[in-house]
């Protein structure tokens, strides 16, 4: 069998159909989708930890008044975050707590203790060990970035709420079903969990309701 990342959207959508009848019908309705590209780097990283607990219109308007404030063209480079005063970036609207996580994962990629590159090179686990050890970047965060910044095939996030629902609805649960139920729905969709995932991701999206 070719390698999981080299499938076609089709291939892995008749594989995880096969699988599980259920989630076959929410395939159906989705048509087969290619997990879809969030770019990789210290910005996705950066812009992860400023979206954190507000809204994307309050995390576009601080993104828009950083980029001001830093006066040059994208984003802000890492050790621009070392340089800049507290003071700009309150100014911007970054809130103190998210200043010091900035601040710690500029401070880890400037160095090289952090090398971003070569996480494209490393292990599914080892990637969330060095992301999780930045200030402000959890388990769920590193997921993400193992998902639309890496393409990596077989990550299930089971303690998304957004997951926990879909199974909820498409498989008929009354409440919202523990993170070892979601865990158990996953099995059989291995090794395209991530796949998986973005399939119920959407089935929420494309919900009548």
């Amino acid at each position: 069998m070719a390698a999981p990342s080299r499938l076609s959207a089709q291939k892995i959508a008749t594989q995880l159909s096969r699988a599980d009848p259920v989630l076959a019908q929410l395939i159906r309705r989705a048509g087969p989708t290619e997990l879809p590209s969030r770019g990789a780097g210290f910005p996705t990283l950066a812009q992860a930890i400023l979206f954190q607990q507000i809204s994307g219109a309050a995390g576009a308007a601080i993104l828009r008044r950083l980029r001001k404030a830093h006066g040059g063209p994208g984003f802000p480079p890492p050790r621009w975050y070392l340089d800049v005063s507290t003071e700009v970036l309150r100014r911007a609207g970054v809130s103190p707590q998210k200043i010091r996580y900035l601040r710690d994962l500029g401070h880890r990629v400037a160095s090289g203790r952090l090398n971003l590159r070569r996480l494209s090179q490393q292990a599914d686990a080892q990637v969330i060990e060095e992301l999780t050890a930045v200030k402000g970047i959890g388990l769920w965060t590193a997921q993400m970035y193992l998902i639309f910044s890496l393409h990596r095939p077989d990550v299930f996030p089971s303690g998304d709420l957004g997951i926990r629902k879909a199974i909820g609805k498409g498989w008929g649960y009354r409440g919202l079903p523990a993170v070892s139920t979601a865990e158990r729905h996953a099995r059989p969709w291995a090794p395209f969990r991530s796949h998986a995932a973005y399939y119920l991701w959407r089935s929420l999206d494309l919900s009548p309701e």
